[in-house]
């Protein structure tokens, strides 16, 4: 009998992670993968990326609208309503066997809270990671303790999910998945990237992907030195849009306007995963808050600058040099990041989150489970990071 394993996603950022897990499960012949798309996924103002997901072949069971066209946290707050109003109706009728949920996004809290009440079991991948800086933490850890099998980039991250009094046979290292695509994803050439964004990479240029920092009320405060910075700097530079939190459309207002004046540069509403990946290998240096900053451009040494408190706190390899909000502060980064020396230290690293092999060891696990009334019950166990 197949087991049904239902997966949700609800942006281009979580999408570009589940890839090759859900590759995986679609080819495995005892499970019934179930996708569920919601929120920026159906959204046209963020890329309708959707679109992406059917081309890429994986037939999408349920697509429910829940993003508020809004700017605001109590956008946000609704539209966790939203989504538990669409998915109690979804998740009713589907009665998957098991929920597959990733990372940390506030969606998110959504699908675990109508899979609790509907006594379905719950797979988180990512958690046990800190991110000071945003909500996205608290959400993390509410996760975690709503979910009954994890999958951890690391393994101090790990042993923080077993510390948050997880039974250690539940709590699995499989290393960060979107980190399969450098290994199984063709990569673009410089000059076909070229051609697809209409870019020199010739020149040196600089990615920046920044969010909304939403532990503050003032959730783009910190954004002021990024912008007087970046007009000190001489390279081209590449931004992607920002996450669907409160602030994001100012961000993306205040890029645009930037742009125009200064006219060495583009936006990028979606690049999708591999074309965001093989830029990875063409730019001089990451810049902003992001995690993929902490966690992909490793496995390139890509010199990053992290900016701010957004992922203070988070595990990261020796090529995340991080800024405080100030111009000085980021431009001495930048140029320590850039430098030789600094080059040098970081050639041949290893990236600790991970080898490229996490969706095989997911999919294992998740292929192996024991039936659903006994991943529901969850023993305590002494809590205590060690």
């Amino acid at each position: 009998m197949k087991k049904t394993i239902a997966v949700v996603t609800t942006s281009r950022a979580d999408y570009s992670h589940l890839y090759w897990p859900l590759k995986d499960l679609q080819s495995y012949p005892d499970v019934e993968l179930k996708l569920i798309a919601l929120a920026s996924h159906l959204s046209p103002e963020f890329g309708s990326t959707v679109r992406e997901i059917e081309a890429d072949g994986f037939p999408i069971a349920a697509k429910l609208e829940c993003l508020l066209s809004s700017d605001t946290d109590i956008g946000m707050a609704k539209s966790i309503g939203l989504g538990v109003l669409s998915l109690a109706d979804a998740l009713g009728q589907m009665r998957p066997d098991l929920l597959l949920l990733i990372a940390d996004r506030y969606e998110m809290l959504a699908p675990a809270s109508v899979a609790l009440a509907l006594r379905i079991p719950i797979a988180h991948i990512e958690g046990g990671e800190i991110s000071e800086g945003a909500i996205d933490d608290a959400v993390r850890n509410a996760l975690t303790k709503m979910s009954h099998i994890h999958f951890t980039s690391t393994e101090l991250a790990r042993q923080r999910v077993i510390g948050m009094g997880e039974e250690p046979w539940r709590v699995h290292r499989a290393g960060a998945p979107s980190l399969d695509h450098l290994r199984r994803s063709r990569l673009l050439t410089r000059e076909e990237l070229e051609q697809k964004l209409n870019l020199d990479l010739t020149q040196q240029s600089i990615l920046i992907t920044y969010h909304p920092v939403t532990i503050l009320r003032d959730t783009t405060s910190e954004a002021d030195a990024l912008f007087a910075a970046l007009g000190q700097l001489p390279n081209q530079l590449i931004f992607s849009y920002p996450n669907a939190d409160a602030g994001s459309r100012i961000l993306i207002e205040r890029a645009e306007a930037f742009l125009k004046d200064r006219g060495n540069g583009r936006i990028f509403v979606n690049l999708g995963a591999v074309t965001y990946w093989s830029l990875l290998q063409h730019v001089r240096l990451m810049l902003g808050n992001s995690s993929s900053g902490i966690m992909e451009t490793g496995s390139f040494a890509l010199p990053t600058v992290n900016v701010g408190m957004r992922q203070q706190g988070r595990e990261h390899g020796p090529n995340v040099l991080h800024a405080q909000p100030s111009v000085e502060s980021i431009l001495d980064k930048i140029q320590e990041a850039q430098s030789p020396a600094f080059l040098q230290t970081i050639k041949g690293m290893t990236n600790p989150y991970g080898d490229g092999h996490a969706a095989d060891r997911i999919v294992r696990v998740l292929t192996t489970l024991p039936p659903p009334e006994q991943l529901l019950l969850k023993r305590g166990v002494p809590t205590g990071c060690p």
